[in-house]
């Protein structure tokens, strides 16, 4: 389980087929086979270590659902370590189970030095998508300041566009993308109370005179 909050910018080494290798001074530090670490918002296992590098192996599922496919040598990531139990959650819950990719589609200047970031989210993944509520994009929390059909929009403070991976994306780059865990479990729950059209059982008040 993640937060959200990126600890560093990390840079991509080597991606050979399915095997990914990253450079991350921070991370790597107190970093053991088998570790957890979150690439760009996605959950991967260290599986060898070198001198500050990471790496990992990437499954075709992680190749199908995210854009670490498209990684290549000198590109920055944003990495996070797993939260633990005395973690401050500074954003919110993170899986680091990618629900999908997502395009920008505007990235327009936002008060001083910040930007206001367009997002064509995925149509299966919007309603899991509030103004206000919180979303993960290439690991990093955000907040939805409004929802425009299938765009969200996000304003990205000039500190996020400092530290993370955001503070470099384009119109048309694609962006990995996690929705709030707990509006996934609202949503399975009523789709299984409502399955075949049975209606909510409410329970009966009893009569107390």
């Amino acid at each position: 389980m993640f937060t959200g909050i990126v600890e560093e910018l990390g840079t991509v080494v080597a991606r050979d087929g399915e095997r990914l290798i990253v450079r991350g001074a921070v991370t790597s530090g107190d970093a053991t086979i088998g570790d957890s670490l979150a690439i760009d918002g996605v959950c991967l296992t260290v599986v060898d270590l070198g001198t500050e590098q990471l790496s990992f192996d990437l499954s075709e599922e992680t190749l199908a659902r995210t854009n670490l496919g498209s990684l290549g040598p000198g590109d920055a990531v944003n990495l996070e370590r797993p939260a633990t139990l005395a973690s401050r959650i500074g954003g919110h819950l993170v899986q680091g189970h990618v629900d999908g990719v997502a395009e920008v589609t505007g990235v327009r200047p936002e008060g001083e030095d910040g930007i206001r970031l367009s997002v064509r989210v995925p149509q299966e993944l919007l309603r899991h998508v509030v103004e206000k509520g919180s979303i993960t994009l290439d690991g990093v929390s955000l907040t939805v300041a409004a929802i425009d059909g299938e765009e969200i929009e996000i304003v990205l403070i000039p500190h996020t566009l400092r530290v993370t991976t955001l503070g470099s994306v384009r119109e048309s780059d694609p962006v990995n993308v996690e929705v709030d865990i707990v509006a996934k479990y609202v949503a399975r729950n009523l789709e299984y109370l409502t399955a075949d059209g049975a209606a909510v059982d409410r329970p009966r008040k009893e009569r107390t005179a």
